[in-house]
């Protein structure tokens, strides 16, 4: 089993950053990629960024040049730097951990911007 913790949501102005963290913790030998994905009342849950262990890094296009994903081995934590927030960027973050068999998630942490 694998655990994670998210933190760092918060109520931020348009314009402005956060940074995201993602503790993991459990069996995380077999994890070969992490990332973070969001939801948004009345959407799906989308992919915003994936990182590998190998350090292979993949953004939604609609991220890209504002949002960087990276990974602390050795406090097994993965961030998510946000910056220039717009209102779009709104959701429910969610932390992502996945092995060939399984897939595992956090809890969410809210990002709210306001305009």
């Amino acid at each position: 089993q694998v655990q994670l913790v998210e933190s760092g949501g918060a109520l931020v102005q348009a314009g402005g950053s956060l940074r995201l963290s993602c503790a993991a913790s459990g069996s995380l030998f077999s994890i070969r990629t992490m990332g973070w994905y969001r939801q948004a009342p009345g959407k799906q849950r989308e992919l915003v960024a994936t990182i590998t262990t190998g350090d292979s890094t993949d953004y939604a296009d609609s991220v890209k040049g504002r949002f960087t994903i990276s990974r602390d081995n050795a406090k097994n934590t993965v961030y998510l730097q946000m910056n220039s927030l717009k209102p779009g960027d709104a959701a429910v973050y969610y932390c992502n951990a996945r092995n060939p068999l399984k897939s595992y998630w956090g809890q969410g942490t809210q990002v709210t911007v306001s305009s």
